[in-house]
């Protein structure tokens, strides 16, 4: 049976997504827990294998709020989770790995996938935020772990003009690396920073008899920049948030940022920002009875 994972994490101590001997990363994690949980010994031979496909492969220090993967599993392994609970399989193994997996995963639902599904293939696109403070504004202790912080105020009306000159079908080679026989062409459908309302909630009320100080919300003033593509080649988001944060800072300007845009190339001020303001936020998806179609059409190497 194909499974797909609707999860979450906080990148902040992970090696990114991918297993890597000896280190820690969201799918070695995920992978164990589920070997724990069906009884599926490493060293058995026989033994089905547990392999996560993901949607979106997260950097060391990336973050998600809602990445997907999937992962197939013999119907007799599966129902080795339910036990003495009154539920399907899948949601034995839902439950079950709520309560084994480290505080900084959290599985939102495991269910039978649908005909046709690949989480990394059929994805119709990624939604990926970026967030900053700037103007050397103290950073909310509880936002800390995904929030980059700048002394500098930021230009946002010329960061959006070199945002939007992603927009569209391009090779992104000057802000990505690509993958062994890959290329870096993605197609950004949106691109934008935005100041997120500086509103505040007010201490105390009426029945206080008063008002009191107001409070600003937890994500008040910050800057984020949005962006939304088919897909994303390897550092290619943290690395256009580098370049406009550059423009945004006045040590480059938007004719810069065309030009690295109009000839992909690779060198060093077009490096990655710090992975920890990243933040996978969504993965969109077809409807069920276009899923296989997405997959075979999304493998096709892509060109300009």
């Amino acid at each position: 049976m194909r499974l797909r994972i609707d999860l979450g994490y906080d990148g902040g101590a992970f090696y990114g997504w991918a297993r890597q001997p000896k280190l820690r990363t969201v799918q070695g994690e995920i992978e164990a827990a589920i070997r724990k949980v069906l009884r599926v010994r490493a060293d058995d031979a026989d033994a089905p294998e547990i392999r996560l496909v993901v949607a979106g492969r997260t950097d060391t220090g990336v973050h998600a709020l809602h990445q997907v993967c999937h992962i197939d599993i013999p119907e007799d392994v599966l129902a080795r989770a339910v036990g003495h609970m009154d539920v399907t399989p899948e949601v034995a193994l839902e439950r079950r790995l709520q309560r084994v997996l480290p505080d900084d995963i959290a599985i939102h639902r495991v269910q039978q996938a649908p005909d046709g599904f690949d989480a990394r293939f059929s994805a119709l696109e990624r939604t990926y935020v970026y967030r900053v403070s700037d103007n050397g504004r103290f950073v909310d202790p509880r936002t800390r772990g995904f929030v980059v912080a700048v002394d500098e105020t930021l230009d946002m009306d010329a960061m959006n003009q070199a945002a939007a000159l992603t927009i569209g079908l391009h090779d992104f080679g000057s802000f990505a690396t690509p993958n062994p026989g890959g290329t870096t062409i993605r197609e950004v459908k949106y691109a934008q920073w935005r100041r997120v309302d500086p509103g505040t909630m007010l201490h105390g009320g009426a029945a206080d008899g008063g008002y009191g100080e107001p409070v600003p919300y937890a994500e008040s003033g910050l800057l984020c920049f949005t962006i939304v593509a088919d897909a994303f080649a390897r550092n290619m988001v943290r690395s256009l948030v580098n370049g406009c944060l550059q423009v945004g800072r006045g040590r480059k300007d938007v004719e810069w940022f065309a030009r690295k845009m109009a000839v992909p190339m690779r060198e060093g001020s077009t490096g990655p920002a710090a992975a920890k303001g990243l933040t996978l936020e969504y993965v969109a998806y077809p409807p069920d009875d276009m899923l296989a179609e997405r997959a075979q059409a999304i493998r096709a190497v892509r060109t300009l």
